[in-house]
């Protein structure tokens, strides 16, 4: 059976089938004992009056197997077996005149002793049942007459069995709704002490905002007793309650809604009101005091303030610190280039040789610093593009024909495969070369002697594909994780000092500029394939051809 639970250590059991089923043996066990008193003593012989005894012990025979079942379905056919045996040994023993005449009320005995309160109608309506069934075959049919000297006894058991049946089915019953009222009412104290001492104040509330019942806690300086019958824009500062208004009206017409005032008791304070519709006209509001949560998100705010201010001013620190080291690195980058190339009279060979590693540490150190210059603006959010239409094609070549040297001095070959017809793009030109540069330098810088780089450039629709990919030692997963974030950097301390870690950075700056997103796939070992797409072609569409490249595509590369 199932149970009653009103607290997680105590349970309660409805009632168990024990007692119906001792009831029906007991009635099978009296109607046993009645008919062989009688057939000892000889006031009944073996007839129809015994056989009338007999169908009345079927029943309880019946019925005592169907209790143990624990389906309401079985109970039922019970009691239409006890309506049917009822009318029967009725009509068997001279109808509603005859001595069993009291057994038509069996079924309701029947159903007192099944102890559900929900049966008694149905056993009430198989007892009035019964006695039609036998007042009908009274009046019809000629029934027979039990001996004289038996009737008496067979009156004394039928209302003996229904009698006692009856009246301990009604005392069972009324025990278990009594405990079954007890354990109700310690399960109701139980939750409301829950609903009580539980931290959020719970309400009852018209959608109009009159609040109906109240549990639990109430805000700082509230008591919850105090808001019942009254309406919920009482507990709210001017100000905020046309917002409450509006939740109230919004859960009603979406279902639930959330609303954050501050109490007009306490201008200080902060309340959230959650509400969720239970019906058209009952809405289910929850009640917080939410003064540390909202002390907890200004802090939050005032941090992240801080945070974005203190980052937007080292972005222009180092903005303008590009700005002033590029001026005195332009003028050593050309007075080098000056002297390496004895424009002004011969110099020895050494001083040349020094002169041309000023000239390639200031060609560095300008690069560098014009990549923090770009990250910088990017960051603060000041850099704008010099969008125009060109063929994305010249600005790769121009990238393949730069690096050219620097990939033969590495002996590392250096591929491109790019379509036959133009690619027409609405990009920033130096954007676009920047990525190539990057990523192809990058490429060189992580690929051994005798490997080789390899940049394809295609197009699908208005989307622009550059995939450089190298057989170079690869990236660890864990690098990979870091890879395109400003300063971060993989390989060995070789490859670290090579650069700053801006490289990526910009190129997936750029990308995401563009509405495009850059994406690496690397193993160790086995190279890495860094792919950027970029819907900015606005021509037709476009692709490549890998396997065989037209020889006016590579010329000059």
């Amino acid at each position: 059976m199932p149970y009653v639970r009103y607290s997680s250590r105590r349970k309660v059991r409805r009632g168990g089938p024990g007692f119906a089923v001792g009831w029906h043996l007991a009635w099978a066990l009296a109607v046993a004992l009645a008919a062989g008193a009688l057939v000892g003593s000889g006031r009944l012989s073996s007839g129809v009056e015994l056989a009338a005894l007999a169908v009345g012990a079927v029943p309880a025979l019946v019925g005592a197997g169907l209790a143990m079942s624990r389906v309401q379905p079985a109970r039922i056919i019970a009691l239409l077996i006890w309506t049917l045996a009822g009318a029967v040994a009725c009509q068997m023993t001279g109808g509603t005149l005859g001595p069993l005449a009291a057994w038509c009320l069996a079924p309701l005995a029947a159903a007192a002793a099944f102890r559900r309160s929900e049966l008694l109608s149905l056993g009430a309506a198989g007892a009035v049942a019964a006695a039609a069934l036998a007042t009908v075959g009274t009046l019809l049919m000629p029934l027979p007459a039990p001996p004289a000297g038996a009737a008496p006894w067979l009156s004394l058991l039928s209302l003996s069995t229904v009698a006692v049946g009856l009246g301990a089915g009604l005392v069972s019953l009324q025990g278990q709704s009594r405990r079954y009222a007890r354990t109700r009412d310690e399960a109701e104290a139980a939750l409301r002490e829950l609903l009580d001492n539980q931290p959020q104040l719970l309400m009852g509330v018209y959608p109009g905002g009159r609040i109906l019942e109240a549990y639990g806690q109430a805000p700082v300086g509230l008591d919850h007793r105090e808001f019942v019958g009254r309406n919920l824009g009482e507990m709210v500062s001017r100000d905020d309650r046309p917002a409450v208004d509006e939740a109230l009206q919004r859960a009603v017409q979406d279902g639930s809604a959330e609303v954050a005032f501050i109490p007009i008791h306490d201008p200080q304070g902060w309340c959230v009101l959650s509400l969720r519709r239970m019906s058209s006209i009952r809405i289910v509001a929850a009640l917080r005091d939410a003064r540390a949560q909202r002390a907890r998100e200004t802090e939050l705010e005032q941090a992240r303030a801080s945070a974005e201010s203190q980052n937007a001013g080292k972005s222009r620190f180092l903005a303008n610190m590009s700005h002033e080291l590029r001026t005195p690195l332009n003028a050593i980058m050309g007075f080098s280039d000056i002297m390496r190339q004895r424009l002004f009279g011969p110099m020895s060979d050494r001083y040349v040789e020094y002169a041309e590693l000023v000239h390639e540490s200031g060609a560095h150190l300008l690069e560098l610093i014009n990549d923090v210059l770009d990250m910088s603006k990017i960051e603060a959010e000041r850099f704008e593009l010099a969008r125009e239409t060109f063929d994305a094609r010249d600005a790769v070549s121009s990238v393949l024909r730069l690096m050219r040297g620097q990939a033969d001095r590495a002996g590392i070959q250096l591929r491109g495969v790019l379509p036959a017809d133009p690619l027409e793009a609405d990009a920033d030109r130096r954007a676009i070369k920047q990525i190539a540069l990057n990523l192809v330098s990058n490429a060189l810088k992580f690929t051994p002697r005798n490997g080789s780089v390899t940049v394809t450039l295609q197009g699908s629709g208005e989307m622009l594909e550059l995939v450089v990919a190298d057989t170079g030692v690869g990236i660890a997963p864990e690098d990979l994780e870091r890879l395109g974030r400003p300063f971060e950097q993989a390989g060995d301390a070789g490859q670290k000092a090579a650069g700053a870690g801006l490289g990526l950075s910009l190129v997936r700056a750029f990308a995401r500029l563009h509405g495009g997103e850059m994406s690496i796939e690397s193993a160790v070992g086995e190279g890495a394939t860094v792919t950027v797409r970029m819907p900015v072609l606005i021509g037709p569409e476009t692709a490549a051809e890998p396997e065989a490249p037209p020889a006016s595509a590579l010329s000059g590369l």
